[in-house]
């Protein structure tokens, strides 16, 4: 029990520092802009397919450099040309040209790298264990997409609160008009916003492309739960998309592993076996469910806190 307890925390944290990782920055633009983005996590899986495609030239590290300025540079693009054209017209436009650019971005992907898993992988030289866990090995690269995302928010964390790009940042969000009349230019704000989101999204994938499979369903594979993370943090809190994450991530881990039942908890008052005559929901697995944890926990902090964790009331 206790070996179970330990790997799953240490599987959950990981797994919730790589949502993290995603969704910082549709936190920034969802909580800022109000934008739709359902292009997100394609974001992401561009960022692991150009770090391969570095990676295979040149070098893993610069690949994980270059990446997300790449990406970054095309979520600019696309605010510019793109999204700045239809937000006037409001959300509805704004998610149909998002959900279609996502679709777009998964297609060029097979197009170029065909429909199955690329060769993206670590060097040789990152792959060792941390340390050992009940006659097992640990793998580092676990740690090291923890500790980039972990540095990752340390950085917004100063950037957002301590900088005044940071003000200006927050000004343009809360009231953009008293920004602009301040000699402040909101929109170029909105697109350097935008781009920083993508390239964070894009860092997530070169970063974790190199550990979890890296293919052309990987988008869709993170992409609603990315929306989970940001409405159960709350908009526009990166602590609260932290927060988020971690519990999404430990929730499910641990989720995965248990076998419990409704049968097996009415054991506990010896109605165990009339629930197993039932069958259905009374015999179904949290395992076999593990899927649906992070947006029960979604419709639970809904219920209890509208504006999310860390939300501001309106």
């Amino acid at each position: 029990m206790l070996e179970f307890i330990i790997i799953s925390t240490l599987n959950g944290v990981t797994y919730g520092l790589l949502l993290f990782m995603v969704s910082a920055g549709l936190t920034l633009i969802f909580g800022m802009m109000g934008v739709l983005n359902f292009a997100h996590a394609s974001f992401y899986m561009l960022g692991a397919y150009i770090a391969y495609s570095i990676t295979r030239t040149i070098d893993f590290w610069i690949g994980l450099l270059v990446a997300p300025l790449l990406v970054g540079l095309l979520g600019m693009l696309v605010e510019r040309y793109l999204l700045r054209r239809v937000h006037r017209y409001g959300h509805a436009h704004e998610l149909l040209l998002t959900f279609g650019l996502a679709f777009i971005f998964e297609e060029l992907i097979k197009l170029f790298y065909g429909d199955f898993p690329v060769n993206y992988s670590m060097p040789a030289y990152l792959r060792f264990p941390a340390f050992s866990l009940f006659g097992a090995d640990y793998p580092f690269y676990r740690l090291f997409i923890g500790l980039v995302a972990i540095g990752m928010f340390v950085l917004l964390y100063i950037l957002l609160s301590r900088t005044r790009v940071g003000l200006v940042v927050r000004a343009a969000e809360r009231l953009p008009s008293m920004a602009e009349a301040l000699g402040h230019n909101v929109p170029l704000v909105f697109m350097g916003v935008f781009g920083v989101g993508a390239a964070l999204a894009g860092l997530g994938g070169a970063v974790a492309g190199a550990f979890f499979p890296t293919n052309p369903n990987m988008a869709l594979e993170l992409g609603v739960i990315v929306f989970v993370v940001v409405v159960v943090g709350g908009l526009g809190s990166i602590e609260g998309s932290l927060v988020a994450s971690l519990m999404i991530g430990v929730f499910s881990s641990f989720a995965v592993g248990l076998n419990w039942s409704l049968a097996r908890l009415l054991d506990l008052v010896g109605l165990g076996d009339w629930a197993r005559e039932l069958g259905g929901l009374m015999t179904l697995t949290l395992s076999s469910i593990s899927g649906t944890v992070p947006f029960l926990l979604m419709l639970i902090v809904l219920l209890v806190r509208p504006a999310g964790l860390f939300g501001e009331r309106n």
